[in-house]
């Protein structure tokens, strides 16, 4: 409870007057997570309101390969300045946290094969998927993050990070909108029921569209019903319409855990 009294007070002392539509990132509180062994992630996170007497939704939003680095802004650039809007933070106050991945590391742990089209998961986490994890663990112990509404989406390299965190640890999260992403379809089961919103580019020279794809398409053989935009004649950025849509907003805040 010390942390979170701390963490809220940094966030309110941001000048209100600095809060404007060009100035959503300067909401985000910037911080760092160490595991005491020498592993460090930064990350940026969004507190939802002053109010703790109430718990709050937990978003995690992964950024893409371009915001990669250890300046612990980058990873607002695309994306994340959605949820930090006076529309959806009125609508749909939640803790975001935005962790920034170190230079030339990965969010996934994963074999793929680009001729065959396949991807492998492997059996360990990346590091920085490691301490993502020990971070969201110690994010519900001590913040009021309500466990029945955590949710995770991500772009290109955090579209494949969404799969990936979701397949080590289907049990956490109530909706996951991947977005130019991919994953191991024979895990598809594993995450069948968690309700999924994929989205990709129709022309992504990037992140072929397939993949997405056959994530949904082994999704469906699972047994779920997960949704599936692909945006016509729309390349890599196909984020920009993804967390611009006030549809994908309001499903993925209305999904709850059974």
């Amino acid at each position: 409870m010390k942390n979170y009294i701390t963490i809220l007070i940094s966030v309110l002392l941001i000048p209100f007057a600095s809060i404007n539509v060009s100035a959503q990132v300067d909401r985000f509180a910037p911080l760092k997570y160490e595991d005491g062994k020498g592993g460090v992630l930064n990350y940026q996170m969004l507190w939802p309101d002053a109010n703790p007497s109430r718990k709050y939704p937990l978003v995690i939003f992964l950024h893409g390969a371009g915001e990669r680095g250890d300046d612990n802004k980058a990873q607002l650039k695309w994306g994340a300045q959605s949820f930090a809007t006076d529309e959806y933070m009125s609508k749909y106050p939640a803790i975001v946290i935005a962790p920034q991945c170190p230079k030339d590391l990965q969010w996934s742990n994963l074999d793929f094969n680009r001729e065959a089209g396949t991807i492998t998961l492997k059996d360990t986490p990346s590091k920085p998927m490691e301490l993502l994890i020990q971070l969201i663990e110690k994010t519900i112990k001590e913040m009021p993050v309500d466990p029945s509404r955590i949710y995770i989406t991500g772009l290109s390299m955090g579209g494949f990070g969404t799969f990936d965190l979701t397949m080590r640890k289907p049990e956490w999260f109530a909706a996951s909108v991947p977005v130019c992403g991919g994953g191991d379809v024979s895990k598809a089961a594993t995450i069948a029921h968690i309700p999924t919103w994929v989205f990709h580019g129709a022309e992504d020279p990037t992140v072929p569209s397939k993949l997405s794809a056959d994530m949904v398409d082994a999704l469906k053989k699972a047994g779920t019903h997960p949704g599936y935009t692909e945006y016509p004649e729309v390349g890599h950025f196909s984020w920009l319409m993804a967390y611009s849509d006030p549809l994908m907003i309001e499903w993925m805040f209305r999904q709850r855990k059974k």
